[in-house]
Parts: C-alpha cells; sequence; structure tokens
C-alpha cells in the first residue's frame, strides 16, 4: 500500500483506542481529532496506530490475531514524517501513538520509542505525544517512554487478574500491566516535583478499562482507580462501555449499557475533584453504581442527616456536595456571598447552580427552596434525558458533571 492508505487504515484504527472525549468535526482529515481541556481549550491530536498487526487474542478488539482486517504499518521515521508534515500544514498541535502487538512487545515497543525519540531529538517537537505503552513493555522501555513522552498510558483493561484473563489470555494483570503503570506513574511523579526546567512537561498517566465485557463490578474498578489516584500513581482513568464488534470472539455477548460508563465517569470525578473517599461512593447490592441516580445524589439521599445547607453559611466543601453545585458554582457562591445578596433561583441559575437538583438540599436564609426533591427523570441526566432514551449518549462531557 502507498503511505496514504497505510495512514488511513492506521488511523481508523487508533479511533478505537484513542482518549476518551476526543471529538472529529466534518471536513478535518483523516486522524485528526479535537480533544478537549477543561480550561485550556482544545487540542487538534493526531490518534495512530503504528501497525494494526497484532498477536494477542483481546476478544473485544476488531485488530485481535484472528481480526479479518487490512494489516499495515509504519516505520518510525514515517510515523515522524507524518505527523511533522501535519504539524507543518496546521493541522495537528499533538500526537497520541499506539500499536498493536505483532510478536514480541518489547521489539514493537522499541520502534514506538525510536517514533518519538526522532521527533523530539532531530525534528525538536517539544509539544504534547502521548504513547500508549503495550502490555509486555520491559522496565528500561516504561522509563525510556517517561522522559519522551508528556502523557503515558498503560490500559488495564479491568480489575482483577481473572477478567483480565478472561479479555485476552495472554495480558497479565498483576504481573506486567498494573506494575507498569505504577512506575510509569512514579517516576512522573518524581519528575514534576523535581520541577527541572529541562524536563518535558508532564501531565501524568491514564488507563482505560473495558465495562462489563468480563463480569467486573464497578466497587472493583472504583477501589482500584481510588488507590492509584490516591498514590498520585494515575492521573486519570477511563471507561469504555463494552459494545460487541461482527468478527470478533465476543461478537454475541450483551452489550453494556452506556449509562453505566457514564456513571464510572461521575463518580471518579467525585474521588478526584470533589474530595470524595471511596468509602462514600453508594454502590448497589451486586456492586455496581445506581443506574437511576448519579452517584453525588445517591449519595446525598443516602445522607439526609447533612442537609438541607444553608447557602450563606455552608463552606465550599459543603456546597460542592450538593447535587446540581459543580466546582465552579461553589466557588462562585462563596465569593460572592459576601458582598452580594442572593436574592432566589434566578441568582443561583446566574452562579451555575442546576436549582432543579439542588433547590431540596439547600435553604436560602432559612427557606428551603424547593418543597420535594426532584422528580427522578429529572434526576438521571443533564437536560432531562433518561434511561429509556436509546441509544444513549452522553449530553455533556463527564468533565462538565455537577
Amino acid at each position: 500500500m502507498d503511505l496514504r492508505t497505510r495512514v488511513t487504515i492506521l488511523s481508523e484504527s487508533a479511533d478505537r483506542d484513542g482518549p476518551a472525549g476526543a471529538v472529529t468535526r466534518p471536513g478535518d482529515p483523516v486522524g485528526i481529532t479535537r480533544v478537549r481541556h477543561p480550561g485550556h481549550g482544545a487540542t487538534r491530536l493526531m490518534r495512530i496506530m503504528q501497525t494494526n498487526a497484532c498477536s494477542l487474542s483481546c476478544g473485544y478488539c476488531p485488530t485481535f490475531c484472528g481480526g479479518k482486517v487490512r494489516r499495515t504499518f509504519l516505520a518510525p521515521e514515517e510515523v515522524a514524517r507524518v505527523f511533522m508534515d501535519a504539524r507543518r500544514g496546521g493541522l495537528a498541535d499533538g500526537l497520541f501513538l499506539t500499536s498493536g502487538v505483532p510478536g514480541r512487545a518489547a521489539k514493537m515497543t522499541d520502534r514506538m520509542l525510536a517514533a518519538v525519540d526522532l521527533l523530539r531529538r532531530r525534528e525538536k517537537f517539544d509539544g504534547y505525544i502521548h504513547l500508549k505503552l503495550l502490555p509486555g513493555t520491559e522496565p528500561d522501555q516504561v522509563d525510556a517512554a517517561v522522559r519522551l513522552a508528556n502523557r503515558v498510558s498503560v490500559n488495564l483493561e479491568a480489575p482483577a487478574d481473572t477478567y483480565v484473563r478472561a479479555l485476552a489470555r495472554e495480558k497479565d494483570l498483576s504481573g506486567d500491566l498494573l506494575p507498569n503503570l505504577e512506575r510509569a506513574g512514579r517516576l512522573m511523579r518524581e519528575r514534576r516535583l523535581r520541577g527541572d526546567p529541562a524536563d518535558i512537561g508532564s501531565v501524568g498517566t491514564t488507563t482505560q478499562f473495558v465495562v462489563g465485557a468480563a463480569g467486573e463490578r464497578d466497587r472493583e474498578i472504583l477501589g482500584l482507580v481510588a488507590r492509584l489516584e490516591g498514590e498520585r500513581l494515575l492521573h486519570h482513568a477511563h471507561f469504555s462501555a463494552f459494545q460487541p464488534v461482527a468478527g470478533t470472539p465476543f461478537a454475541e455477548r450483551r452489550s453494556t449499557p452506556a449509562v453505566r460508563e457514564f456513571r464510572l465517569y461521575q463518580a471518579e470525578h467525585l474521588l478526584r475533584q470533589y474530595g470524595f473517599s471511596y468509602d462514600e461512593i453508594v454502590f448497589t447490592a451486586d456492586g455496581n453504581l445506581p443506574l437511576d441516580d448519579d452517584p453525588k445524589t445517591a449519595w446525598a439521599f443516602a445522607h439526609p442527616e447533612r442537609f438541607p445547607i444553608e447557602i450563606y453559611r455552608a463552606p465550599y466543601e459543603g456546597l460542592v456536595r450538593v447535587p446540581g453545585i459543580g466546582p465552579t458554582a461553589a466557588r462562585t457562591l462563596v465569593a460572592e456571598r459576601g458582598r452580594t445578596v442572593i436574592r432566589g433561583s434566578g441568582d443561583l441559575r446566574a452562579a451555575g447552580v442546576d436549582v432543579a437538583r439542588a433547590g431540596w438540599f439547600l435553604t436560602l436564609r432559612g427557606r428551603r427552596l424547593a418543597s420535594a426533591p426532584a422528580p427522578r427523570q429529572l434526576r438521571l441526566f443533564p437536560h432531562g434525558q433518561h434511561l429509556t432514551q436509546a441509544p444513549f449518549r452522553t449530553p455533556v462531557p463527564p468533565c462538565a458533571y455537577r
């Protein structure tokens, strides 16, 4: 195949393996997506696989070893050239590089590292690079990846060995994937603490879980995420609701409702940005998050003794736990209530409060803002979207969750 055809095939393959939240707009070239970073705008990211040849048996992946897909590859020099052409043409700001595992993972990882090294040393590219490490990557290759990339990811796929083996018999969570993620996390944490201006900017490690394909529970996934984030070994996690793909070993399995993925994102944000502990997350009897209430609302109804709270007296830490109040709105209320009069629901909406959800949990100068909790269908999703609507699509990015 010519280079253009190979790049198209490998970019389309990478679209299934890239960071969550990426959006391709009409007219964007193949392989270029826009990734939103809350508070920092959007980055145009080239996402590409160095090869889609693979010897792994991942039952959910169309590029698994028995998949009927066109196989191709790029040499390190070609990866560097294709990206720099896109960069010089004003099409891409950063690179997400992943790969299949055709045989020995260490050999393929060397090729990925060589491509990134060419960009850093020869092309003098000092922008954003996200490198996804492969199952079977060796420790010294993890070290090299951390030196070369701004972000390193290792997809754990599931929270325990039995689940990971059920997804792909060649993968080893406790002996390979998790140690490599923890090693990368420690090295990136140490680099940030050193603050060496000669180092490239480190934005931490990420991972991804395939949700619902192996019978794992949300309690197990979030327990592992909470530990890694608490030890500052993981910046954040991505969750991907399992969807069967024709031609794969899991083609006949039942798909996972997308709402379960959304609830995991919401719960992870409570742990990482809202001051919640893992022990405060509410799970159902089967170990999963409730689907008919978001995790913050589920916690609030489990703790009626904490509510209502008074808008004029509650600290930021109390306000941000109210359903319908996010960090920005909580900070605005704390800043404004001492210098302006909050007259009612209109002023709260102007501050960013979802009054329909928050009213039952708040008092304003001693008066409760709602006589009853919001109807359940309003508590399911923003904008009133609810569980019976299909197919489910997240109406706002998970980072906008309040």
